[in-house]
């Protein structure tokens, strides 16, 4: 069985996505910091017969993700896709206040959080001549929104390492792609706030692994 790792998973897009490739015989490994939201998830995939398991980690601790994927790898045998869309939290600082102190915490999860996962997929892709990697930005990695500074120079450089990637292991046979969201994720949203259910998201996500065709996608209204 094909299996799929989520970094960053929780019970709205990540659970959504689980569903969608866990439909299509993927297996599926769920990170997150929280044992309790992993074991939920986890019920929730078994109750639509999808063979989920949960490896609790701190995605902005590299050595923490690395050893969850390793036991992901150890587990499941190999990983065919990673996805990853951690959450770090969205502090409102204009550019004007961003200091080390408040840009740390997005670094550690959105850039060397991505650093540290697919150093750890990546060599059996390799062996395996495939695999794909799909990040999720917010769209203030390709037009910043100046509230969201702090967030926005992480995304951007994940941005531009996925781009990167894209295309420099395209002859190996390693699909990436970036997701750059920028809207709401909701079923619902407060008037005139643009959105999508995180279940129509998931099924671009699909699309991407399946065509193979594009470097970065944006999901906007």
């Amino acid at each position: 069985m094909p299996t799929i790792a989520i970094a960053g998973a929780g019970p709205g897009l990540g659970l959504s996505i689980a569903k969608v490739f866990g439909g299509h015989g993927y297996d599926v490994a769920l990170i997150s910091r929280s044992k309790d939201k992993l074991d939920a998830l986890v019920a929730e995939l078994a109750e639509t017969g999808i063979t989920a398991e949960g490896f609790a980690a701190d995605v902005g601790d590299p050595a923490q993700l690395t050893s969850a994927l390793q036991s992901a790898i150890a587990r499941f045998g190999k990983i065919d896709v990673l996805e990853f869309s951690p959450h770090a939290g969205l502090t409102m600082t204009v550019p004007k206040d961003v200091t080390l102190d408040t840009l740390r915490p997005q670094i550690d999860s959105l850039l060397y959080g991505a650093v540290a996962a697919v150093q750890a997929v990546l060599p059996g892709m390799l062996e395996a001549q495939s695999g794909t990697v799909l990040f999720t930005t917010g769209g203030g990695a390709i037009d910043p929104y100046p509230m969201l500074a702090d967030a926005n120079i992480a995304q951007a450089g994940q941005r531009n390492w996925a781009l990167n990637l894209h295309n420099t292991l395209a002859e190996q046979g390693i699909y990436v792609a970036n997701v750059a969201i920028n809207l709401m994720i909701g079923a619902q949203a407060p008037e005139g706030v643009p959105h999508r259910a995180p279940d129509q998201i998931a099924l671009d996500y699909w699309n991407l692994h399946t065509s193979r065709d594009q470097a970065e996608y944006f999901i906007g209204a």
